[in-house]
């Protein structure tokens, strides 16, 4: 295959970027897109050039780590599929492919591709654990949970922050992160105890990140690569109302 790539070059968050093109032959149809841009990589630095910069770890479609709008769609064009996951041959021979970062006012662009998604990291900070001694752990039935609660809770529980939500957000909110991040624990018995504290610090993290409003275009849901549903964005809001009106009466 043959393919001609419009990549955003970007040295620094001070400097400005734009779309450079390479051009890339005898590419096979089953490589990873990742390894595309390894090989890629490997032309430019034996051309004496600066590799593209781009966030990848584990390559297995967990970290969440990969994040970058193809065709101005984050992860590219197959759904509930991150960049890593995604194959060359989704393409077609010839093709123009554009490449992008995250683009949101909470990921300011490191270089290239790459984009700083430390304000997830700060809202989790904020309330995204339970404080309880852990010790071993206990009997698989010694503390009953149904079989609906549990399945809820590990719904939630699968997003694996990759921002894509936020990028593909008109107004770049982190509605879905953090909704996945309060409603796991929020419905488990050992995070029932830090239940309203713990919403009312994450939204306001969220807030204090510079995160923009959700407005229910529910874009987050259908780039998400774990297909959270935006149900949890009700669950969180029910959850946030429930707190502040415990925090009246106390």
């Amino acid at each position: 295959m043959k393919l001609t790539l419009k990549i955003w070059r970007q040295k620094s968050q001070q400097q400005a970027g734009e779309l450079k093109t390479y051009t890339l032959n005898d590419l096979n149809s089953h490589m990873s897109f990742l390894e595309m841009l390894d090989i890629l990589n490997e032309q430019l630095i034996l051309a004496n050039e600066d590799p593209v910069t781009f966030d990848h770890d584990c390559r297995e479609g967990i970290c969440g780590q990969c994040g970058m709008m193809i065709n101005g769609i984050a992860h590219g064009p197959l759904e509930n599929t991150t960049t890593c996951q995604l194959h060359i041959r989704s393409f077609s021979d010839n093709d123009t492919i554009i490449i992008e970062p995250f683009r949101a006012g909470a990921f300011p662009i490191r270089k290239d591709l790459s984009v700083d998604r430390s304000a997830l990291d700060r809202v989790i900070s904020s309330g995204g654990y339970i404080s309880t001694n852990t010790g071993q752990a206990p009997d698989a039935h010694a503390i009953p949970i149904t079989h609906q609660t549990t399945e809820a809770a590990f719904d939630a529980a699968a997003c694996i922050g990759c921002g894509a939500c936020v990028a593909t957000c008109k107004n770049g909110s982190a509605a879905l992160f953090t909704s996945a991040k309060v409603g796991h624990l929020s419905l488990l018995p050992q995070g029932k105890e830090e239940r309203a504290e713990r919403v009312i610090n994450m939204v306001n993290a969220m807030d204090e990140e510079g995160f923009g409003h959700c407005t229910n275009t529910e874009a987050c849901e259908v780039e998400c690569p774990q297909g959270i549903s935006v149900l949890q964005i009700a669950r969180m809001n029910y959850e946030f109302i429930r707190a502040k009106i415990f925090e009246k009466e106390k």
